[in-house]
This record gives C-alpha cells, sequence and structure tokens, in this order.
C-alpha cells in the first residue's frame, strides 16, 4: 500500500447502512493505516467516566476541568487508555509514546505521558478508553461495501465540535446533506 493510498489521518464516518451498533453515525479517526491493517479512534461517543475519575483511579492528579468526559474509542481492549492531544505541549515529539497524526494532532499511549498532561491539560485533549482496528485488507472490504465516508481530518473537527453533533457536521463539511445518503457500495 503506498502512502497516497493510506487513510492515515483521515476521518471515517459511517454511512447509515452501517447497522454494527458499536459503528452507528461514528466518525472515526484513523491514526494508522498500512498493508498490515488500520488503527483508530471513535471521536464522537462519550462514556460515563470523567477524566478526574478515571486519572483518580490511576494515582494521577487531574488539574484540568472537571467535567471533562472520557470517550468510548472503540470496542477493542476497553480498558487501554489513548490521548489525543494538540502542538501545546513540551513533550518529546520523537519519542516512540507520541504520534504525530497530522499537524495539530497528536496521540499518546503512556501513563507518564498522562500524568504528564494531567498536570498541565493543553487546550485540546481528549481522553478515550478502547480503539477500532482492522487487519489486513479489512478496511479496504468496508470500504468496497460502502460502509466509510472518507473526510479530510482537521484539529478544529476533532477537538472542537460536539460529539452529538459531529457526524452531521463532517457529513455537511462535505457538502453533503445527511438526509440524502443513501445505501450503496464502493468507496465515497
Amino acid at each position: 500500500m503506498s502512502d497516497q493510498d493510506s487513510l492515515s489521518s483521515a476521518l471515517l464516518v459511517a454511512m447509515p447502512q452501517l447497522q454494527d451498533p458499536n459503528f452507528r453515525r461514528t466518525v472515526m479517526l484513523i491514526v494508522e493505516h498500512s498493508g498490515d491493517g488500520a488503527f483508530g479512534l471513535v471521536l464522537n461517543r462519550n462514556v460515563d467516566l470523567s477524566a478526574a475519575t478515571l486519572c483518580a483511579s490511576l494515582d494521577v492528579l487531574w488539574c484540568g476541568n472537571p467535567s471533562a468526559n472520557i470517550k468510548w474509542g472503540g470496542p477493542v481492549e476497553p480498558n487501554t487508555g489513548w490521548l489525543l492531544f494538540n502542538e501545546g505541549l513540551t513533550l518529546d515529539s520523537d519519542s516512540p509514546e507520541v504520534t504525530h497524526v497530522r499537524d495539530g494532532i497528536y496521540l499518546a499511549r503512556s501513563l507518564e505521558i498522562l500524568r504528564t498532561i494531567a498536570g498541565a491539560p493543553p487546550s485540546d485533549v481528549s481522553f478515550f478508553l478502547g480503539y477500532a482496528g482492522w487487519g489486513p485488507g479489512q478496511l479496504e472490504g468496508e470500504m468496497t461495501q460502502g460502509a466509510w465516508l472518507v473526510a479530510p481530518s482537521d484539529p478544529d473537527v476533532v477537538f472542537g465540535v460536539a460529539p452529538d453533533a459531529m457526524w452531521d457536521h463532517v457529513v455537511r463539511g462535505l457538502g453533503i446533506d445527511p438526509a440524502t445518503l443513501v445505501p450503496t457500495q464502493g468507496v465515497h
């Protein structure tokens, strides 16, 4: 798979015919996509858990908004934590614990980075439990079946659009009226 064929850093928007309850009306950020498969995070599903509560359970002091929610990143490894944040941190971006997704969006996956972020949260940060994963060729098969729309990612959408408005916002941002979406096969 060439870099041009990669969906890394793109948004996937669930088409109406995607009936899997895990992904119905989801917006997914694809963090990694290669011939080996894909890894992504659902951006628009909150769980009933605050960042303060999660951090307290890990003996980490949360110094940010006390009502900040944790998001459901997907059905795989639901006890695994992930952080998306903007460039407002002084972390070593070459660290193997930090992935540059695109300008303005970084992914981290370590307790040490959680401690750093929790102590001085950047303006844009999202916490996730679990992720979505696809084996080799699996996502491409779903794309061929017409399960997903592809949209460019944007930090303003990732961090600034409310979860309950995100699906509609991203679809409309593609110039599509959500009411006109019809189930079809093929890449959208």
